[in-house]
């Protein structure tokens, strides 16, 4: 079965839960068989990487770790967080904020 999501790539979030509550990014992927979403800027931890060739650096870098889908909130322009809404125009589905019926 595949999931379908109201958040998508390059969509611009706020996290409601977590250690990093109250920060915004953009979405850099959607992991969709484990709800799960990368947000830039956002959740990042500390990983060992094994050096791989000559050029590449091993040793503890920073990485983004994935957030569940839950603890993010679609940012409108003009309302801040909030729930996403869908329209129908004709045969176009369009997504709206829910506080202000803005097209997001």
């Amino acid at each position: 079965m595949n999931k379908k999501f109201k958040i998508h790539k390059d969509d611009t979030v706020e996290v409601i839960a977590g250690k990093d509550k109250g920060k915004r990014g953009t979405i850099v992927r959607v992991i969709t068989d484990k709800d799960r979403v990368i947000v830039s800027g956002v959740n990042i931890v500390k990983k060992a990487m094994k050096k791989r060739n000559q050029q590449d650096q091993g040793g503890i870098v920073e990485v983004e770790a994935p957030l569940h889908i839950s603890n993010v909130a679609l940012v409108c322009k003009k309302c801040g967080p909030t729930r996403v809404g869908y329209k129908l125009d004709g045969d176009k589905k369009t997504r709206v904020c829910r506080k202000c019926g803005e097209a997001l």
